[in-house]
């Protein structure tokens, strides 16, 4: 088959045969893109909005769109969806953004990877965080794609539990609420981290109430990240 690239250049190397004798154009047209499992590729966008000064992260609003479609139908999610092939992530972030809510031209921070197998019952998904941080009356929001609706979001995150030690454990409480579309749901999200030269972070969620798939812990993880750079 034809290369998946039409520039090759950069990937000759020191122009050797590989162990088969083949050379770069050879091998290209031999591989197998199938050969192992792939899986699918999403990114998730979330999108803070602030009005004047921000002291504190339960300040600020999140742009959450409820599900048309399954999985989690009628849920409250974090604007996404699939990267297409010859598209870099950022871009499927801005677009997919675009695409669902209107809301488009403001900078975007990569910060997170949510890979665990079990994360969509549709196949394996591995999905690109990205943060952004906007004013409210810069932004207007309309629902598309398939989105059912879409709207600002007011978020609490209280800290229920703490556990301190080499690997400090947090049960982190995330309430959502939008009094115009009657959403008012609460989520757990368990923290583990680690301190130190090399940082581990993760977030699971315990109980995400009406929040889609593990939109609970993306969020708690960039409240608390957010809220770390405030306390700089």
């Amino acid at each position: 088959m034809a290369a998946f690239l039409k520039e090759i250049d950069k990937f000759y190397g020191t122009k050797e045969k590989n162990r088969q004798g083949e050379d770069l154009e050879t091998f290209l047209e031999h591989y197998d893109p199938h050969k192992y499992e792939t899986p699918s590729c999403t990114t998730d966008a979330v999108i803070f909005s602030k009005t004047g000064k921000l002291l504190d992260v339960n300040q600020l609003k999140v742009l959450l769109v409820r599900r048309s479609n399954h999985p989690n139908i009628g849920f409250w999610a974090l604007p996404g969806g699939f990267a297409e092939m010859r598209e870099n992530l950022e871009d499927t972030a801005r677009r997919e953004l675009e695409e669902e809510t209107g809301v488009k031209g403001f900078p975007m921070e990569q910060f997170a990877v949510y890979g665990d197998y079990d994360r969509d019952p549709r196949t394996r998904v591995i999905t690109t965080a990205y943060l952004s941080l906007v004013e409210e009356n810069d932004v207007t929001v309309q629902a598309g794609d398939d989105a059912a609706d879409a709207a600002w979001c007011s978020v609490d995150l209280q800290r229920k539990e703490s556990h301190p030690g080499v690997l400090e454990r947090n049960i982190w409480e995330l309430r959502i609420t939008n009094e115009e579309k009657k959403l008012d749901t609460c989520a757990e999200v368990e923290e583990i981290r680690r301190e130190g030269l090399i940082r581990e972070r993760k977030y699971r969620v315990l109980s995400g109430g009406k929040i889609a798939v593990d939109h609970a812990a993306i969020l708690v993880q960039a409240l608390c990240l957010l809220r770390e750079r405030l306390a700089e």
